[in-house]
């Protein structure tokens, strides 16, 4: 795969020229290949011709101008955590110029290890691996809820109040923008949410999307990276543990539409232990967690009514029908995240 080869949203020639004044001894020509694609923004893998191997993050094909500013945001983020305890993947840099491909992007080491996505991915890991991966998944969110946000010159990040009132505004609208039929569990999920919003301590880093598939793994169970910035900002850090527990599946779980099942395979640990294990790590008080697991659902609801929408429109080509995959999904997750508001933890299950 050379250079030669088109790959849209690059710029072969470009791109390898800013990288060659960047990265010491880089053997060209480039070869470029995107990863994942879609709606958000595009990731590419990038290879030189002696092995070396890079990540390329760009905004979407054309509608750019909205998030242009995503690109300096993420590689603000990744650089100021990249002296703190918080494992992210070594940046090479972060571009502005739309000369050089036609967007900002920026660009970062590709960091070798294992995405317990699904059970394929998860049993590569030995036994011994898996069990260590909660502690370690509960100590890196630990290390990121303890980021001194003025200390590393993210301070102004984010609004550091209302972070959980600014979540049920902000997927609410999302909400009422893809609602395509009334689902009633979700439109009282979020009235018993809005009632009840909790007193929030002080503001810490929020990842806003902490999950084991959004973690590179060693082979023994330890994070080598956590990726995916894009949503982080300054808030609630419980909203972190609460979405956490909602993406960890367990082995007789019911809902599984739209959540890894990496941590179904033997060896992983609970939902409880993981609560036990932040518990112990932060000395944080979790007795209202039922809350934040709840915020965790109904805001997966939004997201997944959001792709339902785009489904039904584009890949069915026809109108919904009776065995549509997602739409008893959406009043399941409504259903979960009442039981957890009634203290009923990730019952998945009934």
């Amino acid at each position: 795969m050379g250079s030669n080869v088109e790959v849209a949203g690059i710029n072969a020639e470009a791109v390898t020229g800013w990288m060659a004044e960047r990265v010491p001894g880089i053997a060209a020509p480039l070869s470029f290949e995107l990863i994942t694609g879609g709606l958000s923004n595009l990731t590419y893998r990038l290879r030189d011709t002696a092995g070396g191997c890079w990540v390329l993050r760009r905004p979407p094909l054309g509608h750019v101008l909205a998030t242009a500013h995503d690109m300096a945001r993420e590689h603000r983020i990744i650089s100021a955590l990249a002296p703190t305890a918080v494992p992210v993947a070594p940046l090479v840099g972060f571009c502005d110029d739309e000369a050089v491909n036609g967007a900002p992007f920026y660009v970062m080491d590709h960091v070798d290890g294992i995405i317990a996505r699904d059970v394929a991915a998860a049993e590569t890991m030995p036994l011994a691996g898996r069990r260590a991966a909660g502690r370690n998944l509960v100590d890196v969110l630990g290390s990121i809820h303890e980021v001194d946000i003025d200390a590393v010159g993210l301070g102004d990040l984010g609004r550091r109040e209302s972070y959980v009132e600014r979540q049920l505004s902000r997927w609410h609208k999302q909400w009422e923008a893809t609602k395509d039929t009334e689902v009633p569990v979700i439109e009282d999920l979020h009235a018993r949410l809005a009632s009840s919003v909790p007193v929030q301590g002080p503001a810490t880093i929020v990842h806003g999307d902490y999950r084991l598939d959004n973690c590179i793994l060693e082979p023994d169970g330890s994070i080598a990276a956590v990726l995916d910035w894009e949503l982080c900002t300054l808030g609630d850090p419980l909203a972190d543990v609460g979405l956490m527990l909602v993406y960890w599946t367990e082995a007789d779980d019911t809902i599984s539409i739209g959540l890894p099942q990496g941590s179904t395979v033997e060896g992983f640990a609970s939902r409880s232990q993981l609560l036990d294990l932040y518990a112990d790590r932060t000395g944080r008080d979790l007795s209202g967690i039922g809350y934040y697991v709840a915020l965790g659902y109904w805001k997966l609801a939004c997201i997944l009514q959001g792709v339902l929408v785009r489904y039904r429109a584009g890949a069915m080509g026809t109108a919904a029908t009776d065995d549509d995959p997602f739409s008893s999904q959406v009043a399941a997750l409504g259903a979960a995240g009442m039981a957890a508001l009634d203290g009923r933890i990730g019952s998945h299950h009934g």
